[in-house]
């Protein structure tokens, strides 16, 4: 590895770590959002029960596009972990997209 070569390395393990840390992240507060605040304390501050679908849609939105991202930052940097990360990644977007499917069918 060149010198400058070497020096990229460590940046894009950070870029890498940093755009799977955000993809977790909103990934986690969508599911916070849909399975713990909406249907538990939703009711109690006054806001519809059919409120989850409008939030969380637009939220799994940013999610599949945070994952996708992570997917392809570990690709282009060859990251040692593009294969874990990718599973994971793709775990986390197919169930995405089932909530994104079953909240478009709560809407329609």
């Amino acid at each position: 590895m060149t010198g400058t070569a070497a020096a990229a390395a460590p940046e894009l393990d950070e870029a890498s770590a940093r755009t799977l840390r955000f993809s977790i992240l909103v990934s986690a507060i969508r599911c916070t959002l849909t399975y713990v605040l909406l249907p538990f304390v939703a009711p109690f501050i006054g806001l519809a029960p059919g409120v989850g679908p409008a939030v969380g849609i637009p939220i799994a939105l940013v999610a599949l596009w945070a994952n996708v991202a992570c997917i392809k930052r570990h690709w282009h940097s060859d990251h040692r972990w593009k294969w874990p990360v990718s599973v994971l990644n793709v775990g986390i977007i197919v169930l995405l997209v089932i909530l994104l499917i079953l909240d478009v069918g709560q809407l329609l």
